[in-house]
Formats: C-alpha cells, structure tokens, sequence
C-alpha cells in the first residue's frame, strides 16, 4: 500500500512540474503574441509608404549603377581609386564598431606589407628587382586568398549537407568557421587585385614600354621583357633572371612569370607593349589554371558589392529619412 502512495505522489510531482513548464511558457507566448500585434498595428495601413520605399530601393540602385558605369568608362582612374579607398576603409569601420580583433590584426598586418610594397613599386627610378617582388607578393596573397575562399565554401555546403556532424561540430560554428573563411578570402582576394593593378601601371609606365594613353616612351628591344625591363636571355655568367618565357600573339616575348602576374594578378588583358588582347584561353591551356581566372572574374564583380552596396544603402536611408519614410 505504501508502494502505491509513493507512485502516486511520484505521478503528482511530474504531474505538477509539467504543469508549471507549461505555464511558464505561457507568458512567453503570450508576450511574443502581443509583439507581433503590436509590430502589425503599428504597420497596418502603411502599405503605400512601404511601397514606395521599394520603388525609391530599385531607382536608387539603377540609377546608381548607370552612373558607376559612366563614371568608371570616362574616368577609370579616380573610379578606381575611390572604390580601392572604400574597399580598404569601410569593413575597417565595422570592425571596430562590431570589434572583430581577429579581422583587424590581419588588416593591418596586409596593410602594413601591402604599403610597403606600394611605395618600392612608386618609387622612380625604379629597381630592377621590385617588378618580381610586387608580383610574388600579391601573387601570395591571391593564392591564399584563393584558398581560403574555396575551403571556406566547402566548410559551407558540408554543413548545409549536415556533415559536420560526422566530426561532431555544431551546425552554426561550422557554418560561422565557413563564412568566415569565405569572407577573408573574397574581401582580401578583391582588395590585392586592385593594389597590384595600381602598382602594375605605376611600374610599367615607369619602365617606358607601357602607357595608358598614348605611345610607349621606350622602343621594346626583342631581349628586354617589358614588364620587370630586365633581359630575358642572359648568359650564365651575366646578371640577370634565368627562366621560361611566353610568346604573345602580337610575337612580343615575357617572362613567364611577368606575363602571367601582369594578366591575373594586374588585371591587364593586354600586352604591356602594343596593347593587343591577350587570349587567356590560349595562355592558361592547363584545365587546373583556368579557375584561376574565373576566380579573378568574380573578385571583380564582388568589388561593387562590398564597396559601393553599403553607400547606396545609407543613400537610401537617407532619402527616406528627408521624406519622412520608416
């Protein structure tokens, strides 16, 4: 008989905890309830403002992007500059604000480098030696961001096909982990683009066999590479760099090195000389190469998104604060 007391209080006690954890959430609920009624009160006949917040959205990024098109085919330059300036500058802004040490300990170690490099590459007379050395640098930097991106987007879709729990992580650290990841290498690939672009005009137009506008100040000897100015055939004994070179189809000859850091790494499709195109079929015959330029293709198209989305948001913000729009 005192068996059957005791699982009968047993059952009443489970009984009333289940009760109070029902009870418990009930406010909760409640309250979640009543934020949401209030959220549509407060909402409820505003559907033509929030209509034309939308239409002043779409106006705003067309005719944004119609004038960023203008801006940078009639004056590539300072379009140029302007965006690798906000490349550089806005994330720094949110960094500190959200307090990503980890970012900004990278940032300025990239910056520090990344500055030094670009005062050897504008400094004239120029040194033999800084072609190379502009070259390897971001030449590194635009592998390992290559694959940071690519390990951050497997880290990504192996989470989202739940494989992380193989390895028993947690869904949001490996999906955190791979963003992450992602991020560095998108945002760093992008801004090494455009310093090595930048430096590749400033030395080529200092050696003499290049000109944005106008003919080059130097005649291109057939043993000179017009992108570093050094020999390309040189005898053991001479001083000077022993290694393969690449014929264009226009018939001037590069290191290969030089050819290849002038096309992926600066962004040029052009011979440095005459400025005929470049076929970047032809020069990355290799299968495994090509992704490489893929990757440079997207680098400049994720430009516009990280460097001129967050103005046209704030523009947008602020036309709707002048007209009185929430």
């Amino acid at each position: 008989m005192a068996a059957v007391v005791e699982v009968e209080v047993g059952g009443g006690a489970a009984g009333e905890r289940e009760l109070d954890e029902v009870s418990g959430t009930q406010p909760e609920t409640e309250r979640r309830g009543s934020e949401h009624a209030r959220m549509h009160a407060k909402h409820r006949g505003h559907e033509a403002m929030h209509a034309e917040m939308v239409l002043i959205l779409i106006a705003t990024l067309v005719v944004a992007q119609l004038l960023l098109v203008q801006w940078k085919q009639r004056h590539p330059r300072s379009y140029n500059m302007v965006t690798l300036f906000q490349m550089w500058v806005v994330p720094l802004y949110f960094t500190v604000k959200l307090h990503w040490w980890r970012f900004l300990v990278i940032w300025i170690l990239f910056s520090a480098v990344t500055a030094f490099v670009t005062f050897r590459a504008t400094r004239k007379p120029l040194v033999q030696t800084t072609p190379r050395l502009v070259y390897k640098w971001f030449l590194l930097i635009y592998k390992i961001s290559y694959a940071t991106g690519i390990v951050g987007y497997m880290a990504v879709m192996f989470t989202l096909f739940g494989l992380n729990l193989l390895f028993k992580i947690k869904p949001e650290d490996a999906m955190d982990f791979g963003i992450s990841l992602l991020f560095y290498g998108l945002y760093y690939g992008v801004l090494e683009r455009d310093f090595a672009e930048m430096c590749a005009d400033y030395m080529a137009s200092t050696i003499g066999f290049y000109s944005e506008s106008g003919m080059p100040t130097k005649h291109l000897s057939d043993s000179v590479c017009a992108v570093c100015g050094q020999q390309i055939f040189v005898d053991v004994s001479e001083e000077g760099i022993i290694e393969n070179t690449y014929r264009l189809s226009c018939n001037h000859v590069f290191h290969e090195f030089c050819i290849r850091g002038w096309c992926i790494v600066g962004k040029k499709q052009t011979c440095p000389y005459c400025k005929e195109k470049v076929d970047l079929k032809r020069m990355f015959s290799n299968p495994w190469e090509r992704p490489h330029v893929m990757y440079g293709q997207l680098l400049d198209w994720l430009r516009y998104l990280v460097a001129w989305q967050p103005v046209i948001i704030g523009l947008v913000q602020g036309i709707n604060y002048i007209l009185g729009l929430e």
